[in-house]
């Protein structure tokens, strides 16, 4: 096993796994550069294949995309014996990995704690699982903007600015210019300041938007602006039944913009960390 830079980690609490002599470190491998196989990951995670991991790298090489951060670099794929496929991960892609698993399995929430705790042995710049999936979230709600844009201008949007107002004011019972004074927001995308569970409900409002506007045929300006504000109405609607909460009352998070730059801070650290 290649050795780690000692007095990096000489204040963390390695991830341990069924017993006391096999660790995280201890399943290091060297080729070139310091790697894990997805395998042995899953193994660590408490899982009898690379199936139940597979979602989560999935989600980790979409978060690496989001960032513009090499792909390549962090997960190589591989075929095994088996004629199975296996993934060499860097340290970086099982941080994100990890990250983006079942924090309600015991031995995530552990190798989330010993990431997080490694992470901040650098500096503050450290991202929580939370953090990592807003960005993965925050990415989908734009790219499905795009996709919700085209398919009502297809149908008869003139103006999508007012055509989008109508979605938040159906969802948050005011006009975008008003939900960012309540919410205290002056300058910025109010998107960029969302938590992750206020981005899902948004994701979902515009997904269901564009899918009515599909399967109904719905034409024009104003039976469009009708259909968004309906919609927005019902995400509400099915947010209060279920958590009791309405989408204004969540409090806002960090700029998203900063959360992506400690993710980038975080893959440079991890990456020279296991060059020494």
């Amino acid at each position: 096993m290649p050795k780690i830079d000692n007095s990096i980690m000489s204040n963390i609490d390695v991830f341990h796994f069924d017993d006391d002599k096999e660790n995280f470190e201890t399943f290091a491998l060297q080729n070139g550069f310091r790697y894990w196989l997805a395998s042995d990951l899953a193994a660590m995670l408490g899982y009898q294949d690379t199936d139940a991991t597979k979602k989560a790298i999935n989600k980790a090489m979409t978060v690496c995309m989001t960032l513009n951060i090499p792909v390549a670099e962090n997960f190589a794929q591989i075929a095994t014996d088996a004629d199975k496929n296996d993934f060499k991960l860097s340290r970086f892609a099982c941080y994100l990995t990890v990250m983006n698993g079942d924090v309600r399995n015991e031995k995530v929430a552990k190798a989330q704690a010993y990431f997080v705790g490694l992470a901040e042995a650098f500096q503050e710049h450290f991202q929580q699982s939370e953090s990592v999936e807003r960005v993965l979230i925050r990415g989908e709600v734009s790219e499905r903007e795009k996709t919700l844009s085209a398919t009502a201008s297809q149908h008869g949007v003139i103006n999508y600015p007012l055509f989008q107002n109508a979605g938040y004011r159906g969802m948050y019972n005011m006009n975008l210019g008003k939900l960012k004074s309540f919410k205290g927001l002056q300058d910025g995308s109010l998107l960029d300041f969302m938590g992750k569970e206020e981005l899902a409900a948004n994701l979902f409002r515009i997904t269901q938007t564009e899918s009515k506007i599909k399967k109904e045929g719905i034409k024009g300006q104003s039976n469009l602006e009708r259909t968004a504000e309906g919609v927005g109405r019902d995400v509400r609607n099915t947010m209060i039944k279920i958590s009791g909460t309405t989408p204004e009352s969540l409090p806002l998070e960090n700029d998203i913009k900063k959360v992506k730059k400690g993710i980038k801070v975080t893959h440079k650290e991890l990456t020279k960390l296991d060059k020494k």
